[in-house]
C-alpha cells in the first residue's frame, strides 16, 4: 500500500470515530426512552420524568460544579427559561410515547427543529422540504386524519417539538452567557425543580421504589449523561452540519428501539413517513450548509443555534 493510500484510509478511520461516537449516542438515548416507555406502568410517565432530570441534574452539578455567583439578571432569565424549555419538551415527548409507537413520535417532534430551520433560512429550497415533511406526517397519520394514532399523543409529540424549538434558541442563548456546561447544568437543575411536584402527585411513593430509582437512573445515564459525553467528544472532531444531518436519522433510531424492545412494529405506510420526514430534515440542513458556504455570516444565524443544542438536547428521550 503506497503512503497516500495509507493516509486515505487512516483518515477514512479518523473520520469514521466520531461518526461512531454519534451513532452511539443516538442509539443510547433512543434504547433509553424505550427503556423509560418500558417503566412508565409502574411510576408513571410524568414520575419517569421526574428521575430522569434529578437525576441527570444531580450528575451534571457534580461534573460541571457550576459557578452562582456573578451572573446577571438577564443570564438567569435565560437560564430559567432554557430549563423551562428543557421540562416542557421531556414532559410532553414521554406524555406522547405513553400513547403513540417511538418511532412516530419522535417524527413528529423532529418537525419543531425542521420548522425553525425552515422560518430562519426563508430559502425557497426549505419550504419545498417543509413540504416533503408534510407529506410524510400526512402519510403518518393515515391520510391525514391520524386514524391509526391516538390523536392526544399527536398533540403531545407536536407540542415537544415546538418545545424543542425553543429549547434550542434559549440553549444557544445560555451558551453565550455561561461558561462549558455550566448553564445546561443549571437550567437542567430548573427543570428537575419544576417536574418534581408533578411526579410526586402522579406517581407518590413509587418514585422510591429500588427498582424504579435504578430504572430511573439507567434512563438519565442513557438518555443524558452518556449521549452528551459522546457527542460532546465527537463535535471535537466532526463539523457540527454533519452532526445535525446525523441527528436526523433519530426517528429511524428511534423506531427500532421501539420494535426491538416494545414490539411496536411500523407499518410500510409509517416507515415510508419516516423516511420522508428524515429526508426533509437532512435536506433543510444541506441548504443550510450550502448558504453559509456562500454567505456564511447571513447563515450563521440558524446552523449553531440549530446544533448547539445538540449534545444534549435531551433529546427529549
Amino acid at each position: 500500500m503506497s503512503s497516500t493510500d495509507q493516509e486515505t484510509a487512516t483518515g477514512g478511520r479518523a473520520a469514521l470515530g466520531p461518526v461512531g461516537l454519534v451513532l452511539a449516542g443516538g442509539i443510547s438515548v433512543q434504547f433509553g426512552g424505550a427503556i423509560a416507555v418500558s417503566v412508565m406502568p409502574k411510576a408513571g410517565a410524568l414520575g419517569i420524568v421526574t428521575l430522569r432530570l434529578a437525576f441527570a441534574a444531580l450528575v451534571l452539578l457534580i461534573v460541571c460544579r457550576p459557578r452562582l455567583r456573578g451572573h446577571s439578571r438577564a443570564d438567569w432569565g435565560t437560564v430559567v427559561a432554557f430549563g423551562v424549555a428543557m421540562a416542557g419538551m421531556n414532559g410532553l415527548f414521554y406524555q406522547s410515547v405513553a400513547r403513540i409507537p417511538m418511532g412516530p413520535a419522535v417524527t413528529l417532534e423532529v418537525l419543531g427543529p425542521l420548522a425553525l430551520s425552515v422560518l430562519a433560512s426563508r430559502r425557497a429550497v426549505n419550504f419545498i422540504w417543509a413540504g416533503l415533511a408534510l407529506c410524510g406526517v400526512f402519510l403518518l397519520g393515515g391520510g391525514g386524519g391520524f386514524s391509526g394514532l391516538d390523536p392526544v399523543g399527536v398533540a403531545y409529540a407536536l407540542g415537544a417539538g415546538a418545545m424543542w424549538a425553543t429549547y434550542i434558541v434559549f440553549s444557544a442563548r445560555t451558551g453565550r452567557r455561561f461558561p462549558q456546561a455550566d448553564g445546561l447544568a443549571l437550567a437542567m437543575v430548573v427543570a428537575a425543580v419544576l417536574f418534581l411536584p408533578l411526579g410526586l402527585v402522579e406517581s407518590g411513593s413509587k418514585l422510591v421504589r429500588p427498582e424504579v430509582l435504578a430504572l430511573g437512573a439507567a434512563v438519565a445515564v442513557m438518555s443524558s449523561v452518556l449521549p452528551y459525553t459522546l457527542e460532546l467528544l465527537a463535535l471535537r472532531r466532526l463539523p457540527a452540519s454533519t452532526f445535525a444531518i446525523m441527528m436526523s436519522l433519530e426517528p429511524a433510531i428511534a423506531a427500532v428501539a421501539g420494535f426491538l424492545i416494545l414490539g411496536q412494529a411500523l407499518a410500510l405506510s409509517e416507515a415510508l413517513a419516516i423516511s420522508l420526514v428524515i429526508a426533509a430534515s437532512m435536506g433543510a440542513v444541506r441548504s443550510q450548509v450550502g448558504r453559509r458556504r456562500v454567505a456564511p455570516a447571513a447563515a450563521a444565524t440558524v446552523l449553531p443555534e440549530a446544533t448547539s443544542a445538540l449534545p444534549e438536547r435531551e433529546r427529549s428521550l
